[in-house]
């Protein structure tokens, strides 16, 4: 069977098995290795810093906070987190773009996981994945593919992060339409998966690599790994 062509749009209507998918990308590329950080501080702020713009600028921020000493898990880093002005903040910030949001929604979230949790490092019971889960939509400018991610990522919780990519992939291989929920999105997998972070993670970070490398704006079906076919 020949590779199948992108229409003008990229859709080309060959549904995939979800974990079928998963086993195709991990014999491609394997594990991913991903979120990157040193801390658990680290990764929660990379995860609310990522929002809106590219990783490469993200990281810029998140290396200057690490330089200012503030992204260490330990209870003085995490007390000069707290307690640094807002307007330093904003200029720590400013290489991952929308600084001055950015600087109140880092300073809310830091102040909330305090008072919930002290210092870091921070643990929360699997069993209260979904509390969580809601109480951290709660706080303003949290949305749920970052909430997602801060659970993954940061406290390896298992929650499947929805982003651009999977949006794309699944709606060129006709598995969704535009206007699907993310909730909606995010049931393809979670129904269809074992409910583990670890495969969580590693599934998100394929998609991620899937995206860039071939489910591009202009997309590129020829070596696709889940193109039939290929």
């Amino acid at each position: 069977m020949t590779t199948p062509k992108g229409t003008a749009s990229g859709k080309i209507e060959t549904p995939f098995e979800i974990y079928t998918g998963f086993e195709i990308l991990f014999k491609r590329w394997g594990a991913r290795h991903w979120w990157p950080g040193d801390s658990q501080l680290e990764i929660v702020a990379g995860a609310l810093l990522a929002q809106a713009t590219n990783w490469q600028n993200a990281r810029k921020a998140v290396s200057n906070l690490k330089e200012a000493g503030l992204l260490a898990d330990t209870v003085d880093s995490f007390r000069k987190m707290c307690r640094i002005r807002k307007e330093k903040l904003e200029i720590l910030l400013r290489p991952s773009g929308y600084y001055r949001q950015k600087a109140k929604r880092l300073k809310a979230l830091m102040d909330f996981l305090g008072k919930e949790l002290g210092s870091p490092p921070w643990e929360i019971p699997v069993a209260d994945t979904k509390a969580w889960r809601n109480k951290l939509l709660g706080l303003n400018g949290l949305g749920p593919e970052t909430v997602d991610s801060i659970l993954l990522y940061g406290f390896n919780l298992p929650c499947f992060v929805i982003d651009a990519y999977t949006r794309r992939i699944l709606a060129r291989h006709g598995m969704c339409e535009e206007k699907t929920s993310y909730d909606e999105l995010q049931e393809i997998f979670t129904k269809n998966l074992p409910e583990r972070s670890e495969l969580y993670n590693e599934y998100h970070a394929l998609i991620v690599r899937l995206g860039k490398e071939y489910c591009r704006s202009n997309p590129s079906c020829d070596g696709c790994p889940l193109a039939r076919g290929s």
